[in-house]
């Protein structure tokens, strides 16, 4: 009973904090936010057991990941009333593709495996039990080639937020030293011969 109540609590957290990151107009909110559906993503994983999982997603993507994210969207120098006016255009839209989104999560899905009844007892395992382990042998067995396309897409969305963040070329001319070398006094200094204005 303390265990649904304490998952109830959490579900509630993450699904209040996934909607704050969507719905925030500040980009640096909703990255915290974001950090908070984390934390409650990890806190679920604990109640099922699965410790490993829950200490890689605090330590790796709160941890590295989410302060990457922070530093890169402060660095966009985004135009805030540019965002303000697009919200509430593209809102419709927005709500229905989310909705398209449920429905096809619900049938593709269903209850059948994502039922109370079927995920309400959790296996108990002996001391021994390693999640590594199993979550090892899943990952470069049954999973490898998903596991692989996975590396592959975070590696192409580094090079994107660092492509994001790439200045545009400076203004001002900078010297270069084979001119500075081989420049000449008569090219540079001109000698000007006139009269005093005072006697």
């Amino acid at each position: 009973m303390i265990e649904q109540i304490v998952f109830y609590c959490f579900a509630a957290m993450l699904i209040f904090s996934a909607g704050m990151v969507v719905s925030m107009r500040n980009p640096v909110v909703s990255v915290l936010f974001l950090v908070l559906s984390f934390f409650s993503c990890a806190a679920i994983w604990l109640l099922l057991q699965a410790e490993f999982l829950a200490i890689v997603l605090i330590l790796v993507y709160v941890g590295a990941v989410m302060v990457l994210f922070l530093f890169v969207v402060m660095m966009l120098d985004i135009n805030m009333t540019v965002l303000r006016e697009g919200f509430v255009k593209f809102l419709p839209v927005g709500i229905g593709v989310a909705v398209l989104m449920l429905i096809s999560m619900g049938l593709i899905v269903g209850s059948s495996q994502f039922d109370i009844a079927a995920v309400a007892s959790v296996a108990q395992h002996d001391p021994g039990y390693s999640n590594t382990k199993e979550l090892g042998l899943a990952l470069y067995t049954n999973y490898l080639y998903p596991f692989e396309i996975a590396g592959i897409i975070l590696l192409v969305a580094i090079i994107a937020a660092i492509s994001l963040t790439m200045r545009k070329p400076r203004t001002h001319k900078t010297p270069k030293p084979e001119k500075q070398v081989s420049v000449k006094r008569k090219d540079r200094v001109r000698l000007v011969k006139m009269k005093a204005e005072k006697e």
